[in-house]
């Protein structure tokens, strides 16, 4: 039986960031040999996960970025078990590393992201494994997106449970952008404007306008147009160039953008939210 000392433990923990007595663990268990307690302390991990892999992610942490060139943004939902994990700096920094690898290979998807190599060659679905066994909880991608467009802008809330991307349909309206990007993270509108919300959407909020007509006693013959009306509204609360500007309620969100430029629009948007 080889004799595990501190030095031992210290350099297993260094490679792999597991705590001390997990190190010690495994090092006894492979006895002294560091890459045997490398493979014990991933297998384990494997274990854990396997455990907990009916576990709600209910916490965690999203990371915005932009690329250089303005031109591509993306938002990244890594989530845990607890606001404990979701608070630590380690999973914040996790979530921003993963981050980094996403906007270096122009990824735009959780299965792509978790395939892609982290920074000691191995793919990121592996080195969350190995995670997930050093805190005993569930850590996985929620969602990766990505923003194309003239220009992309980014909002973050300060506790890292949000992120908006924006793309504008040109350049030097940042400012504007940033506006905008703050509107869609309080106002959380389900499409850019009335003809991106879907046939199924539609046509359950004339339903519900129909109901509503006929239980208030209205004729029947004008219940479609009543119908009608509440889904204009419906566009306006919900639509995001279509609502009001919540700096200023006098006008919506189309002609704010106009007025900062001729021409300048919101051309997609993404909002990420934990929870």
């Amino acid at each position: 039986m080889a004799t595990i000392t501190a030095q031992d433990v210290n350099k297993l923990r260094q490679i792999t960031g597991a705590g001390m007595m997990d190190c010690k663990k495994a090092l006894t268990e492979a006895d002294g040999n560091i890459d045997e307690a490398i493979e014990f302390l991933r297998k384990q991990g494997q274990k854990v996960s396997e455990k907990r892999a009916d576990r709600e992610t209910t916490e965690g942490a999203v990371v915005v970025k932009v690329s250089a060139d303005s031109k591509t943004g993306y938002a990244i939902a890594l989530g845990c078990e607890t606001d404990f994990v979701a608070k630590n700096a380690e999973f914040v920094t996790l979530a921003n590393e993963i981050a980094d690898v996403v906007v270096a290979n122009n990824l735009g998807s959780a299965e792509a992201t978790l395939a892609a190599n982290f920074k000691d060659g191995r793919s990121i679905s592996d080195n969350l494994v190995d995670y997930i066994g050093k805190i005993g909880e569930k850590i996985e991608i929620l969602k990766v997106v990505k923003v194309e467009s003239a220009s992309v802008v980014s909002y973050s809330h300060s506790n890292n449970k949000l992120g908006v991307l924006v793309g504008l349909s040109a350049t030097g309206a940042e400012e504007a952008g940033k506006d905008v990007a703050m509107q869609i993270a309080a106002m959380n509108p389900i499409a850019l404007n009335k003809e991106a919300v879907d046939a199924v959407t539609i046509e359950r909020e004339l339903a519900i306008g129909r109901e509503l007509a006929l239980a208030e006693g209205k004729p029947e013959a004008i219940v479609d147009k009543i119908a009608q009306g509440k889904l204009t509204k419906y566009f306006k609360d919900n639509t995001l160039l279509e609502q009001d500007f919540v700096k200023d309620g006098s006008k919506t969100v189309a002609q704010m953008l106009e007025s900062v430029q001729k021409g300048l629009t919101v051309t997609s948007f993404e909002r990420v939210a934990i929870g």
